[in-house]
C-alpha cells in the first residue's frame, strides 16, 4: 500500500515568526540620520550666508560699540564705550542734515521709477511682438550695464568743456551753458545723480512689472471695458489691485536700493560740492575714512539700517491696514 506523504503548506507571512526577516529584505535605515541628511545638505549655503552676512552685520555692531580708530585697528585693544558713539551722531547737526537729504533724495527717487517703470510696462505690454522685443532688449542692456562704467559715462555727458550736454544746449542757443560746471553746482549734481540712479533703477522695475501684468486675465478688462470703463479706471480698479503684492515688492527693494546708494555718489561727487550730494551711506564712509574714526562710521551705519528698517516697516502697516478696510 503506498504510502501518500501530506505536503507542507507554504508558510504565509501571518506564519512568520516575529522578529525575523526574509533574506534579501532591505534594511530600514534609521530616521535619525534619514531626518538631518536634508540639513547637510544645505549647511554650506547657511554657513557661507552666516559669514558673508550676519558676521559683517554682528562686527559693525561691535565696532559701533568701542572706541576703534587707526590705532585700535593695528593694535587691536578696542575699549567697550557702550552707546557713546551713538550720542555723538545723534547730537550733530550735520548728522540731522544729511539724514533729512537722504529722504529727500530717496523720495524723489522712488516716486520716478514707480512711475516711469509703470508707464514703461503698460507701454511694453500694448506693442506689437517686434516693438516689445525692442524695448525689451534695451531695458536689459541698460541695466547689465555696470555701475561705475554707467556713472563714468554720465560724467562725460555732463563735462563743463566736453560734455554732450553743454554742446547741445548751446547749439540751441542756450549760450549760458557754455562750460557750464554742472558738479560744481549743489543742486545741479544732485539732479543728475537723480537721473543717473532712476536710470539704472528703471529697467528692473519695468520688466518686473510687466512680467505681473501679462499674468493678469484679459477677460478682466474685456469686462471693465464693455462697463464703459476708461483707462486710468481699468488701472485703479482692475490692475493696480491684482498686482499690489508686486508693486509692494517693487517698491521695497526700490526703497532700499536708493537709501543705500554709494557707488554712484562717490564715483561722481564724493557728497560734494560742499554736501550737496551727501547721504547717509557716503557720510559713514567720509566720517570713517576722513579722521579714521571707524567707531562713528560703523554707527553711522548701523542708524542707516534702522532708519531703513522703520520706513518699511510703516510702510509695510499702511499696506496691511489697507487690505483689512477692503476686506
Amino acid at each position: 500500500m503506498p504510502v501518500t506523504r501530506e505536503r507542507a503548506a507554504p508558510r504565509t507571512p501571518q506564519h512568520r515568526p516575529a522578529g525575523r526577516r526574509p533574506a534579501g529584505a532591505p534594511t530600514r535605515r534609521s530616521g535619525s540620520s534619514h531626518s538631518l541628511w536634508p540639513y547637510a545638505l544645505i549647511a554650506p549655503a547657511i554657513a557661507g550666508m552666516l559669514y558673508l552676512l550676519v558676521y559683517p552685520l554682528g562686527r559693525a555692531v561691535l565696532i559701533s560699540l568701542q572706541d576703534f580708530r587707526l590705532r585700535q585697528l593695528i593694535s587691536g585693544d578696542a575699549e567697550f564705550v557702550g552707546l557713546r558713539n551713538y550720542r555723538t551722531l545723534l547730537s550733530d547737526p550735520r548728522f540731522w542734515e544729511v539724514v533729512g537729504r537722504t529722504f529727500v533724495f530717496m523720495a524723489i527717487n522712488v516716486v520716478l521709477i514707480m512711475v516711469i517703470s509703470t508707464l514703461v510696462a503698460l507701454m511694453t505690454e500694448r506693442l506689437a511682438r517686434t516693438g516689445r522685443t525692442i524695448v525689451l532688449s534695451a531695458l536689459v542692456l541698460a541695466w547689465a550695464m555696470p555701475v561705475v562704467a554707467a556713472t563714468t559715462v554720465f560724467q562725460w555727458l555732463f563735462h563743463s568743456e566736453f560734455g554732450i550736454v553743454n554742446w547741445s544746449l548751446t547749439s540751441l542757443g542756450f549760450d549760458s551753458f557754455d562750460r557750464y560746471p554742472w558738479f560744481a553746482n549743489g543742486t545741479a549734481a544732485f539732479a543728475i545723480l537723480v537721473v543717473l540712479i532712476v536710470w539704472q533703477s528703471v529697467p528692473f522695475a519695468a520688466i518686473t512689472l510687466y512680467s505681473a501684468l501679462t499674468t493678469v486675465p484679459t477677460e478682466l478688462y474685456e469686462s471693465a471695458r464693455l462697463d464703459g470703463a476708461s483707462g486710468s479706471r481699468i488701472f485703479r480698479s482692475v490692475t493696480f489691485p491684482m498686482l499690489r503684492p508686486i508693486f509692494m515688492l517693487v517698491f521695497s527693494l526700490e526703497v532700499i536700493w536708493t537709501f543705500k546708494a554709494f557707488v554712484q555718489i562717490w564715483v561722481m561727487t564724493r557728497g560734494g560740492p560742499g554736501d550737496a550730494t551727501t547721504i547717509l551711506p557716503v557720510y559713514a564712509v567720509q566720517t570713517a575714512l576722513s579722521s579714521q574714526r571707524y567707531d562713528l562710521g560703523s554707527a553711522a551705519s548701523m542708524l542707516t539700517v534702522v532708519l531703513m528698517s522703520g520706513v518699511l516697516v510703516l510702510y509695510f502697516r499702511q499696506m496691511f491696514r489697507q487690505e483689512d478696510e477692503l476686506r
